[in-house]
């Protein structure tokens, strides 16, 4: 790898901001492990009032819940674009998925997507938008001229989720910690770093699409200086210890500084997620991992707290659970979203109260 320069002074980079054709057709292909469906289900779950209903293929098994629409009715329904909500491993855009895309665009919906594959480069996409007039938009779009990362401080304050695993609650949680901050009356915004996240805010940077040598420079443009009582609450990526996706957990972390990080873990997965030679590693060693590697930008990073994402568990198991971490870690643990008393202590270890 060649040595990295940094950027001579131009124009301030920006988060960017995205105007996305809604409501949306969430499209989940021939899906069958629910952990690939994140993208429809984080739009399901924050953003349902933008979403009609879902459309897969007849060998799919994961479900939104939402009404089941062919692209003609979805249009009929109110519809302005189909949103592929599935985010598999190397986001490509499967061969089995391309008539079904089609059709939505003959129906007269935009075809939006956050996977690496670009749409337009697909040819059969690229004829039927030509002519049906509908859109191919690409969320997965770093912005122009992201710099070298610095290091340097910055002002403001940041919270980082961070995982044992992938597609466990990094997103859900920093979205709820940044809401739960916003109901104490805090300055708060959530980032997103992911396709997801991005389609949810409306704008952020895709962290995996971004060039290694300015993965760190795009962490510190997404959250920026800002007042002393500002909140940044950074959607987290990957994990440190995942070998697939540790460059940019790695990155995120140096980049964003975090003064906290809550841990997000599933207490029920035994093995990476698309990596299933690998254990997912403890709790305890992302806590003592992220600590360490932070600490390089941030020597006053600490750990808030511990999210677990109970969703295979009932709501007592879940609660025995969250008790027992609590005590063996010393450390407030909660399950965002369960909420309830256990989430309000972890907030306030985030604050340090």
């Amino acid at each position: 790898m060649g040595v990295a320069t940094r950027h001579e002074p131009g124009p301030a980079v920006v988060s960017p901001s995205l105007d996305l054709p809604q409501p949306y057709l969430l499209f989940l292909g021939d899906t069958t492990e629910p952990g690939y469906a994140k993208t429809a289900f984080g739009l399901r779950d924050w953003a349902r009032d933008k979403c009609v209903g879902e459309f897969a293929l007849a060998s799919a098994t994961v479900t939104t819940g939402l009404p089941s629409l062919s692209p003609a009715h979805a249009k009929a329904n109110g519809a302005k674009s189909l949103v592929i909500g599935v985010a598999n491993s190397g986001g490509f855009i499967a061969d089995n998925w391309i008539p079904a895309l089609v059709e939505a665009l003959e129906a007269g919906l935009d075809v939006i997507s956050g996977m690496h594959a670009r749409l337009g480069d697909l040819p059969a996409l690229r004829d039927a938008a030509e002519r049906s007039g509908s859109r191919l938009i690409d969320v997965r779009q770093p912005p122009e001229r992201i710099p070298i990362g610095t290091g340097l401080k910055r002002s403001g304050k940041r919270l980082l989720t961070v995982g044992t695993d992938c597609a466990l609650g990094k997103k859900y949680t920093a979205l709820a910690i940044a809401r739960a901050l916003r109901e104490r009356r805090l300055k708060a915004d959530f980032r997103a770093t992911g396709q997801t996240g991005i389609m949810i805010a409306g704008s952020g940077i895709p962290m995996d699409a971004v060039v290694a040598d300015f993965a760190a420079g795009a962490a510190e443009v997404l959250s920026p200086s800002a007042a002393d009582d500002h909140w940044d609450v950074i959607e987290g990526q990957g994990s440190l210890l995942h070998p697939a996706f540790s460059g940019v957990s790695l990155s995120l972390l140096q980049g964003s500084q975090p003064d906290v990080f809550v841990v997000c873990h599933d207490p029920t997965r035994k093995r990476l997620l698309g990596d299933e030679e690998f254990p997912v590693p403890t709790v305890d060693e992302i806590i003592d991992l992220t600590i360490r590697l932070g600490r390089r930008t941030n020597p006053a990073i600490r750990v808030g707290g511990i999210s677990l994402n109970t969703s295979q568990l009932t709501q007592a198991e879940a609660l025995a659970t969250i008790a027992k971490e609590s005590v063996r870690l010393g450390l407030p643990v909660a399950d965002p979203i369960r909420g309830g008393a256990d989430f309000e202590t972890l907030i306030d270890s985030c604050l340090n109260r």
